[in-house]
């Protein structure tokens, strides 16, 4: 699914990622751990296209299309998702409206209908109930004073919306107590099954204790 060759990566001219191969099959886990400064959050992000990386040389290539060359949207459509450290806020959307324009954007660089809004309500609010999600989190503003532990639930939430092929795991699990981390690791392990991959970026074994 995911196919990396000789990758290297600076960062204003200092070197970040060298020569790095890495193969993920259809169906698989890849867990990437490291202090600090080894470069994992630098590959999370060249993965999902965030401007501001050279790229010296090597490709990235999902289901054979080399996705260095096309935009972060266009990776998105082709089912690509990436859980961040840091979610970002977004004042003024409401939760499930950014939702369901992201379906829908997604669906329509795909050519196909947008989501029935019945439809997207009923999933939107099971999934938010299997996470411990109260209703009125739905129609909070993006991200917008939301705990770290909700904010990170959120982007678990936007993941089994979605149902993307590839999920890259920046670091979901910093910051968060035993509770928040059962349920995301609940939330990951739902999502997971033969036809999708998954490159986890983490600090911790905790994490990975509780992933099936």
């Amino acid at each position: 699914m995911l196919e990396i060759s000789n990758l290297s990566v600076s960062v204003e001219n200092k070197l970040i990622i060298n020569n790095l191969d890495l193969k993920i099959d259809e169906g698989k886990k890849v867990a990437v751990m490291g202090p600090n400064g080894s470069g994992k959050s630098t590959l999370s992000n060249v993965i999902s296209g965030k401007p501001g990386y050279d790229i010296k040389e090597g490709s990235i290539k999902f289901e054979d299309t080399d996705i260095l060359k096309i935009n972060p949207e266009e990776r998105a459509a082709l089912g690509i998702f990436m859980a961040f450290q840091y979610p970002v806020e977004i004042p003024g959307i409401a939760n499930s409206s950014f939702l369901r324009t992201a379906i829908n954007s997604i669906r329509k660089k795909n050519s196909t209908e947008p989501v029935n809004t019945r439809i997207f309500l009923e999933e939107i609010n099971q999934i938010a109930s299997k996470l411990g999600l109260d209703k009125s989190f739905l129609s909070r503003d993006m991200n917008a004073g939301f705990s770290g532990g909700e904010k990170k639930k959120n982007e678990i939430l936007q993941l089994l919306l979605l149902k993307p092929k590839l999920c890259v795991l920046d670091e979901i699990d910093s910051g968060l107590d035993i509770d928040s981390l059962k349920v995301i690791s609940k939330g990951i392990s739902e999502y997971s099954n033969k036809k999708n991959s998954m490159l986890i970026i983490t600090h911790y074994q905790r994490l990975l204790d509780h992933i099936i």
